[in-house]
């Protein structure tokens, strides 16, 4: 009796041991590096669907800076408790003007500035609301969803400070058919 109890214990150690294992390498992974999100809404169709789950990359931005095209979860600035996933549209210390439906975007290396090209991604060719002249500070970002119609995004809200970042998308797991991998590759 006393080796079948000495078995079961040194059994369970084994699982403890395993189980305290996991969570030492799973845990830090999932709270600085990786984090799972699953899309809300309409705002970024066609390229992401509602409850479509995502990996969001936390760590890329500490050692470079966000770049134009990249899709990105942040907390909204005017509720930090909401998370939201659009693409990154202007960069710091750039200037956005849309009229008449198109994009141009004013910086130092253009300072007459240029139309943005957005085919790769966007399905219908309309950014929904016109009149808008923002210049961002050092630490902002003019975000936008792709389903322009139905996007809540910087034309509304003004532009997102850095701080609010979260993190880029890197992958889509779920549907499982539509998985893909999402790189800056504009």
């Amino acid at each position: 009796m006393f080796n079948l109890f000495k078995r079961f214990f040194v059994g369970f150690l084994e699982w403890v041991k395993i189980i305290v294992l996991a969570l030492v390498i799973v845990i830090p992974i999932r709270a600085f590096i990786f984090q799972p999100f699953i899309v809300k809404g309409q705002s970024m169709e066609p390229t992401l669907h509602q409850n479509d789950y995502l990996i969001i990359d936390q760590i890329t931005y500490r050692f470079r800076e966000p770049r134009r095209h990249d899709i990105v979860v942040f907390r909204y600035p005017n509720n930090p408790s909401q998370y939201y996933v659009k693409r990154i549209i202007g960069l710091p210390g750039e200037r956005i003007v849309i009229k008449n439906g198109k994009i141009y975007i004013y910086n130092t290396i253009f300072p007459e500035g240029f139309l943005l090209d957005e085919d790769k991604y966007l399905s219908i060719k309309n950014a929904a609301v016109d009149n808008v002249d923002l210049a961002m500070d050092k630490d902002e970002y003019f975000v936008m969803g792709d389903n322009r119609l139905q996007s809540f995004d910087s034309r509304f809200w003004g532009a997102l400070k850095s701080k609010y970042l979260v993190g880029r998308v890197v992958l889509r797991i779920w549907p499982v058919t539509q998985a893909q991998a999402y790189f800056n590759k504009y």
